[in-house]
C-alpha cells in the first residue's frame, strides 16, 4: 500500500526502516506518553521497533490491519507519524478501529487530516468496510477536532475503556460509516 497526499507519502514500511521509526518514537517519547499505553524502557530499542514492524507485516498478511507511516512528500525517508486500521472484522460487520498519531513538530498543520482522509478513502473504496470506528479519551481536543471534521459523529462514552499511561481512561466512540453501502 502507497498513497499520496498533497504533502505526504502514505505507505507500508519494512524491517530495513526500523531506524526511522526508532527515530520518531525517540523524538516524540514525552509527546505521545499521554495518548499511548505506558512503555517499556526496551519498547525505544531497534531490536523492538524491528519486531513491531514485524508483527504489523503478519497482521498485514492476514487482512487484520493496514498501516500507513507518514512522510513528509520532500523528505520521505523520516518518518512522522501513523495511521492504522486494526481490527478489521468482515462477514456481516466490515468494521475496523482507526488509531493515529503525529509527530508533535508537525502537529496543528492538517496533515493528520489530510493522512486520514486518504486512509478513509482506502478504508472503504479498497477494503469495502462499512465503518470506521475511533476510540478518543474525551479530554483529546485536537483529535476529536480532527475526527469531526472529517464526518465522524459521536456514538457514546465507554467508561474506563483503555489503559493509557498507567490509568483506566474513559473515550468517546466516535464512527463514520460509508454511506455508499447505505
Amino acid at each position: 500500500m502507497h498513497m499520496r497526499t498533497e504533502r505526504l507519502i502514505l505507505r507500508e514500511i519494512e524491517e530495513c526502516d526500523a531506524e526511522a521509526v526508532l527515530d520518531y518514537v525517540r523524538r516524540n517519547r514525552d509527546f505521545l506518553e499521554s495518548w499511548e499505553a505506558r512503555r517499556q524502557e526496551d519498547y525505544y530499542t531497534l531490536d523492538a521497533q524491528v519486531e513491531l514492524l514485524r508483527q504489523d507485516a503478519a497482521r498485514s498478511a492476514r487482512g487484520e490491519q493496514v498501516k500507513a507511516w507518514l512522510s513528509p512528500a520532500d523528505e520521505t525517508a523520516k518518518v512522522v507519524g501513523s495511521v492504522t486500521i486494526s481490527n478489521i472484522v468482515r462477514g456481516a460487520f466490515l468494521s475496523c478501529h482507526l488509531g493515529y498519531r503525529l509527530d508533535e513538530a508537525y502537529a496543528n498543520r492538517g496533515l493528520m487530516t489530510e493522512a486520514l482522509q486518504a486512509m478513509i478513502r482506502h478504508a472503504f473504496d479498497e477494503l469495502g468496510l462499512h465503518r470506521i470506528e475511533a476510540n478518543i479519551m474525551p479530554r483529546n481536543a485536537a483529535s476529536l477536532g480532527v475526527v469531526r471534521k472529517l464526518g465522524f459523529y459521536e456514538e457514546g462514552l465507554a467508561l474506563k475503556y483503555l489503559f493509557i499511561n498507567g490509568c483506566w481512561e474513559d473515550h468517546l466512540h466516535m464512527v463514520l460509516r460509508n454511506a455508499a453501502m447505505e
